[in-house]
């Protein structure tokens, strides 16, 4: 297939580039079966969610800090520390990457010119470095320095007090790169409601990385080689999706990524056939698109994913290419919000 067919223009005012208070996002309800739209606010959510439904939200947290740094000869790069690996370690993602090899110091750079000397101590497999540092007292305080990655369509850099922002409020295991967006709409009332609902809430962790944002280059789709991202399906999330006699209703496409893996025996050698999601941790390079197979889930929250990308492509699995880019045509000639910051999507 085509990744030409996934492409569509993008209005560069329609990109959100400052988030907006949780809950104030418009929702765009999509129905696959009428191929129908609703207009609606994204405090209606609950409108659509009932008693004995079961709501699966990503609880990664965004740990990352963009940090400038010195290579061994003195030119400039950049680290992104993405997690802690020990009281001295971090797993990082570098670049240039042929410059940080196993053995040698860099030099890390902090507020106000503040500057420590790091050592990497692997390569993964990945791509990305172990930096082990000399005590943990300074581990521990880089986890200040730089600023929170964002997506390169976002041009302003979120201040201290906006940082928080870019969190979901269920978020509580640290290792992402990126926030799972589809997430940041709720507020804790909303939460409030989904419980007082009797919807039930579970909770998968899938730690995104920065490969979501890259969109595929290859001229089949076929040909893209996914990014690999941590995964973990708690028992009890297993379980309460195989029990659930209503909908099953992911948010956000992190979600479905972990949902998915999950069950498939190729990925996860615990998958049980029969059932819809089962206990899985591990990794996935998983690449939803049109002909695969989504039985994970009965419903989706999501965002509006740029042009070209594996996120639209895997919505496109789940609803049909057509019924997606028309979507998409409606939600611009409506003025909606696009990417991160933007407005949301519900796919019934």
């Amino acid at each position: 297939m085509k990744t030409e067919l996934f492409n569509y223009d993008a209005p560069e005012e329609l990109i959100a580039q400052h988030p907006r208070p949780r809950g104030e996002s418009r929702l765009m309800v999509v129905n696959r079966n009428s191929g129908t739209f609703e207009h609606r606010s994204f405090s209606d959510i609950t409108d659509y969610l009932s008693h004995n439904d079961v709501l699966v939200v990503n609880n990664t947290r965004v740990s990352a800090r963009r940090i400038a740094a010195l290579r061994p000869n003195g030119l400039p790069a950049e680290v992104l520390l993405i997690a802690p690996q020990s009281d001295t370690s971090w797993y990082a993602l570098v670049k240039p990457g042929r410059s940080f090899r196993s053995g040698s110091e860099i030099t890390l750079i902090g507020p106000e010119d503040l500057r420590t000397s790091v050592m990497v101590a692997a390569t993964t497999p990945d791509g990305g470095r172990i930096l082990e540092f000399k005590n943990p007292l300074i581990s521990q305080q880089v986890a200040t320095w730089g600023n929170t990655p964002l997506p390169p369509y976002i041009a302003p850099q979120l201040s201290k007090e906006e940082e928080e922002r870019y969190q979901t409020v269920y978020s509580n295991l640290p290792g992402s790169a990126a926030a799972p967006t589809a997430g940041l709409h709720f507020t804790p009332e909303i939460m409030r409601r989904v419980s007082e609902n009797g919807t039930r809430l579970a909770e998968v962790t899938l730690h995104v990385g920065v490969g979501t944002f890259r969109p595929v280059r290859t001229e089949n789709i076929e040909e893209h080689e996914m990014h690999r991202e941590v995964v973990s399906v708690p028992r009890e999330t297993a379980d309460a999706i195989n029990a659930c006699t209503g909908k099953i209703v992911a948010v956000g496409t992190t979600t479905v990524r972990a949902l998915e893996s999950s069950r498939r025996s190729e990925i996860n050698p615990q998958a049980v056939a029969s059932n819809r999601a089962s206990m899985f941790a591990g990794s996935t390079n998983l690449f939803l698109r049109p002909g695969s197979e989504v039985k994970a889930m009965d419903a989706l929250v999501t965002n509006f994913h740029q042009p070209r990308s594996t996120l639209l492509m895997m919505i496109s699995a789940f609803a049909s290419r057509e019924l997606i880019l028309a979507a998409y045509a409606e939600a611009i000639k409506e003025r909606y919000l696009l990417f991160s910051f933007g407005d949301a999507m519900l796919i019934l």
